[in-house]
């Protein structure tokens, strides 16, 4: 009789994609470290972390800062003239994760669809922002895990009126901190220790 075939080797199993990414945002007021959630918001996860390994976010600021509701960056230089982006990324809202304190979620025009660099940390609970049937919210891909203190410091900031290039072309635009918040470099970095 033929000897019994050697049972085939198992396939190597496909590398798991990490749930879980970090990186650390350098701002002139301090550093927060931000925990991203892959696995509730694939897609704003890697558009965000896309935009950090190409250095988008490094040397832009904070450019619309709301003291009980939320600091906004991630789309203009030092100079109030907006970045080029890529393409917009499908609305995640409905992942189930909510504008909570701490939260960071992508920004984005009135078209549900429309989110490219820029980004939002919630100083506050932001309940009316969640997504809901029949009505697209604006969607969390992560939290703060270290440096919430530092965005209490940018959302005590005064604001103002400046001059802004934007893609819709210049105007003043409201509520952009009088003294530059700049964000000065993001990178990715392994899992902090736990504290």
């Amino acid at each position: 009789a033929a000897p019994a075939a050697a049972p085939a080797p198992a396939a190597a199993p496909a590398p798991a994609v990490a749930t879980k990414a970090w990186v650390k945002m350098t701002t002139s007021k301090g550093d927060i470290i931000i925990e991203l959630d892959r696995e509730k918001a694939p897609v704003s996860v890697d558009n965000f972390l896309g935009y950090v390994k190409k250095g988008q976010y490094d040397g832009t600021v904070f450019h619309r800062v709301i003291k009980d509701f939320m600091i906004q960056g991630g789309g203009f230089d030092k100079t109030m003239t907006e970045k080029p982006t890529g393409s917009p990324i499908k609305n995640e809202g409905m992942n189930g994760l909510s504008n909570k304190r701490g939260t960071i979620a992508m920004a984005r025009t009135m078209d549900p669809n429309s989110a490219t660099a820029q980004f939002y940390i919630n100083v506050v609970d932001n309940p009316m922002l969640d997504s809901r049937p029949n009505r697209p919210g604006y969607a969390v891909f992560g939290k703060v895990v270290d440096g919430m203190a530092v965005a209490d410091q940018i959302r005590s900031v005064p604001t103002g009126q400046k001059m802004a290039n934007g893609r819709g072309g210049a105007g003043p635009m409201g509520d952009v901190p009088m003294e530059t918040v700049e964000i000065i470099k993001v990178i990715e970095i392994p899992a902090p220790a736990a504290k």
